[in-house]
């Protein structure tokens, strides 16, 4: 054993990878690992634009890394990417070395190291992995590229792999928002609409934790007494509706629930006039967050917010926070919220399986967008569910 590992050390130009605790030599520059993936090279309606793609995963280096994906959720971002709608664009790249130049779907997903390269130090085999970057493309079965392309997740007892593959997008923006725009405390409000959201769920769970109360603004309906009660079960202390907001009731009832101390933190999703009419809650000094724009209804702001209330305005996009901080820092997040998950103070979203197959994901991404399904539509391209 010694003598191989002495001969071994002295090949300096081939490339020693920890291939699931066994050692490989990639010096032949092929990795003999075939990806399916699903992607398109234009933009359109998805069922017409995406397809199939074969191509051999590029060959381990020293400073490489080689990943199977385990689960890749489907996102209305996703959609609107492929759509050419969505203000990040991946490029169009070969990978198959055709001259064939295509973008792979998908900005979410959990993946697991299936290869080191000798210099890599902040990954091992067996690491599980999201990434590091939105727009990297994670509808395919493997990838490969250097370690700062993904994240480490923090280790975990009780996390599902659900919860692992949607953690970037919507428990991260809700922690973000709660984190970044106001000092919070335990007992003070916030205030949000879509309450019943993905992210909006998620604010309620993560305030909840944090002993922090939600007034949670929702769209009427006629199973309203319903979904009162489910968002009262995850954690939310109040939920109205956006036609009760304006009215005078509601208005003495909000009085009465802060007690001389309103929310500081407003949290949009929605926009139109009943975005507005929320941010009349706000205290002095407060901050509003836009994140969305369900309604496709501008954000109208009255003076009287801005020059005697002094209000701030702000946007949040967790693409951008991504891109502007480090590893380090969303490392740090992620171990909060996989604390929590763990704990199971995060529940795992809703979701439902779709068959890795071409024309499968092709419905699904088609249907993604209109709203309707069981919940999270989540794929998984190695089998492993």
């Amino acid at each position: 054993m010694g003598l191989f590992y002495r001969s071994f050390a002295t090949i300096q130009p081939r490339v020693k990878s920890r291939i699931l605790g066994a050692c490989r030599d990639y010096s032949s520059g092929s990795s003999g690992i075939t990806v399916n993936a699903l992607v398109y090279s234009s933009y359109g309606k998805p069922s017409e634009v995406l397809r199939w793609h074969q191509y051999e995963l590029p060959a381990l280096t020293a400073d490489s890394v080689q990943v199977r994906f385990l689960a890749s959720p489907i996102n209305p971002a996703d959609v609107n990417q492929v759509q050419g709608v969505y203000p990040l664009k991946p490029p169009f790249v070969d990978l198959s070395g055709t001259g064939d130049k295509v973008a792979v779907g998908g900005n979410e997903g959990v993946a697991e190291v299936i290869a080191v390269g000798d210099n890599v130090t902040s990954l091992k085999v067996g690491d599980q992995v999201v990434m590091a970057k939105a727009g990297y493309g994670t509808w395919r079965t493997h990838a490969a590229g250097p370690a700062s392309d993904f994240q480490r997740l923090p280790p975990s007892k009780n996390t599902s792999l659900i919860s692992k593959a949607t953690v970037t997008v919507n428990p991260c923006t809700a922690y973000r928002m709660l984190k970044d725009f106001v000092q919070l405390q335990p007992g003070d409000y916030v205030i949000q609409n879509g309450g019943n959201s993905a992210v909006g769920q998620a604010v309620i769970q993560i305030a909840k934790a944090w002993g922090i109360k939600t007034v949670n603004v929702v769209r009427n309906r006629p199973e309203i007494d319903q979904l009162r009660e489910e968002l009262t079960e995850l954690g939310a202390t109040h939920v109205v509706t956006d036609e009760e907001l304006g009215s005078f009731t509601m208005r003495s009832q909000m009085k009465e629930w802060f007690a001389g101390k309103p929310p500081l933190l407003g949290l949009n999703c929605v926009g139109g006039k009943a975005a507005t009419e929320m941010a009349r809650y706000l205290g002095q000094n407060g901050q509003y967050v836009t994140y969305g724009a369900m309604a496709r209804a501008p954000l109208a702001i009255p003076a009287s917010m801005l020059i005697f209330k002094n209000l701030a305005f702000h946007g949040f996009w967790m693409s951008r926070w991504s891109d502007e901080h480090s590893s380090e820092e969303r490392y740090v997040m992620l171990k909060d919220l996989i604390d929590l998950m763990d704990k199971n103070q995060l529940k795992e979203p809703r979701w439902e399986s779709v068959a890795w197959s071409e024309e499968s994901m092709k419905q699904a991404v088609d249907g993604a967008i209109s709203g309707f399904g069981k919940g999270k539509q989540v794929c998984f391209p190695n089998g492993s569910q």
